[in-house]
This record gives C-alpha cells, structure tokens and sequence, in this order.
C-alpha cells in the first residue's frame, strides 16, 4: 500500500468524491503561464568572473552532489541573492 501525505489524501478523496471541475480557456491560460515561465527564466546576458580554482572546484562537487551543471548552481545561487531568498548565517 502506498503512503500518502495528508495533503495527498485529502486531494485524492476530493477528486473521489466527484468535486473536481474543468477549467474553461485552460488551454490560452496554459500558453500564458508557459509564456511567462519563459521569459522570467530567459538567459540572455553572459557574464565572465574570475574565481579561484578552489572555489570552482568546489562549486563543481556541490553542483555534482545536486545533479546540475556547476553553471546552473552558480546562476541559481546568484538569483537567490539577488532576490533576497538567499540569507547569510546568523552566528
């Protein structure tokens, strides 16, 4: 038997019981969603950083351990930063 989470459950018994509607225009609302998904995650800049080989590698081993590209991880990181989602360590 598998283990559902509560929010699983409680989404499995609603569509059970019938409570579930389609959703009209969900096709132009789709394209929409996808169009903007798009261009809040284009790459249309480059940018060119020295950094030391230490540094690098260790980026490289922390993008290998996540299953990314170290580019990924690098522009990833630099995002958060950038839009606050990324915190220093309170000591």
């Amino acid at each position: 038997m598998i283990d559902f989470t509560a929010e699983e459950k409680e989404l499995l018994e609603s569509f059970e019981k019938n409570e579930w509607k389609p959703v009209r225009g969900k096709k132009g609302k789709m394209s929409l969603y996808q169009q903007m998904a798009k261009s809040t995650f284009k790459k249309d800049s480059r940018v060119n950083i020295r950094m030391s080989s230490k540094d690098v590698h260790a980026i490289q081993v922390k993008a290998l351990e996540e299953g990314i590209p170290y580019q990924t991880l690098i522009s990833s990181v630099l995002h958060k930063y950038v839009s606050g989602k990324l915190k220093e360590k309170e000591l």
